[in-house]
């Protein structure tokens, strides 16, 4: 995740926020201009000397007159005000954040501010205090703004982060889960910040549960290859009881080119060839090799002895699968040609594949009926027909772990 001490707009709408109080202060005191209220006379000239060294940018000798101005007696609340905007103005411009934010604070409520300056000077406030790593401050702020409908995205953003940098990941959770739902409610995309906040937050709270659907609404919006296999690397953790879904994750993590350990090809090829596919295992072992996976001598010893195998087994049983497929539409239940569609399946035959997947699902008396259907899906994706596959994807059922691979399909054929 990218670093998130620094806010980069904050600068310009702090310095644009002190600027527009100064601009307000000097139509105070211009003589053709008379304010209402107005600055006392005998605090005419000493802000008026202090607003010239502002303009001037002597910012240190308008700190001290205003300084002075402060002590005058019987100086007026309205007085304080305008001393308070050019104060803030001076601060910012010496990199004193801590007494501009005192400046802003004590003239925010005094009743001389119009309702637009008031809601300049609060995301000025909120930008200040985020920049002071004051988070609690910022995120009051910044909440004050966008409860009264006058924060932006940016604010959002600020205050996301805030709840994050002081180590709040419940509240980081809630206030950008919040912002994500409503976008994602009115038909909006998510910002990547705002998703990979969540996401960090619930790795923070060692929240797998949600750690995953973070990973899924990355996958969902952001497709890159990162959030791809950490995603499906954690579904992986959950199949090591069943090869089945072990096989199927890692045909969605082949489809989607994120295998990536020696070990991943290997085991994915030896499943492949066990479900009885040597032609997808030979097919995966081969992209391994052409991407210089097998570095280790080993391994690549050991793809090498795999691959031989796979294609020995190929040459042997090519041949006869249009033979066999007879056999398989003659038997009263799919099993025979759901066997028959993987082998097609593994030689990269999908048309034919879908063919006999599709039988077996109208036949029944299947082994696994949950994996049959995700493999006809599968095979309708690869041979091209996605509206089917997509249909078929959402018939999987039975098998939590194989519902939400299914799932993943349609985001993926939605995505291709």
């Amino acid at each position: 995740m990218k670093n998130l001490s620094t806010f980069p707009r904050s600068w310009i709408v702090v310095a644009a926020i002190a600027a527009s109080g100064v601009l307000a202060t000097a139509a105070a005191l211009a003589a053709d201009q008379p304010a209402k209220p107005q600055n006392s006379a005998k605090l005419a000239k000493p802000l008026k000397e202090a607003h010239d060294d502002l303009n001037a940018k002597k910012y240190p000798e308008a700190i001290a007159k205003l300084k002075e101005a402060e002590g005058i007696a019987g100086k007026t609340a309205y007085d304080q005000h305008l001393i308070n905007d050019m104060l803030a103005y001076a601060y910012i411009r010496t990199n004193n954040l801590a007494d501009a934010a005192k400046a802003w604070e004590a003239e925010l409520e005094d009743g001389f501010s119009t309702p637009a300056e008031q809601q300049q000077k609060v995301r000025g406030l909120a930008e200040v205090h985020y920049q002071l790593k004051n988070y609690d401050k910022a995120i009051e702020y910044g909440q004050r703004a966008i409860k009264g409908g006058y924060g932006d995205e940016e604010l959002k953003k600020l205050v996301g982060q805030a709840y994050y940098l002081k180590g709040d990941w419940k509240g980081t959770l809630a206030f950008e889960g919040a912002l994500v739902d409503g976008m994602i409610k009115s038909g909006a995309t998510p910002p990547s910040e705002s998703l990979q906040l969540i996401l960090s937050s619930c790795v923070k709270l060692d929240d797998s549960a949600c750690t995953t659907k973070a990973l899924e609404r990355l996958v969902t919006y952001y497709p890159k290859p990162d959030y791809w296999y950490n995603l499906l690397f954690s579904i992986s953790k959950e199949t090591a009881n069943s090869d089945v879904n072990t096989l199927q994750t890692f045909r969605l993590m082949y489809e989607v080119d994120v295998l990536r350990s020696p070990d991943d090809y290997i085991e994915m090829a030896q499943l492949a060839m066990d479900a009885g596919s040597p032609g997808e295992a030979q097919r995966v072992l081969q992209r391994g090799m052409d991407k210089n996976v097998f570095t280790d001598q080993r391994n690549k010893d050991k793809a090498q002895r795999l691959l031989d195998k796979a294609k020995q087994k190929a040459a042997a049983d090519q041949p006869t699968l249009d033979k066999i497929v007879k056999e398989a539409d003659a038997a009263p239940t799919g099993a025979k040609n759901a066997g028959m569609g993987l082998a097609y399946f593994g030689y990269g035959q999908y048309d034919k594949s879908t063919d006999e997947y599709a039988k077996a699902v109208s036949k029944g008396g299947l082994r696994n009926a949950t994996e049959t259907q995700l493999m006809l899906g599968i095979a309708q994706l690869k041979a091209g027909h996605k509206d089917d596959a997509v249909k078929s994807f959402k018939a999987v059922k039975g098998d939590p772990v194989l519902e939400r691979l299914a799932g993943l399909w349609v985001l993926h054929a939605r995505q291709a």
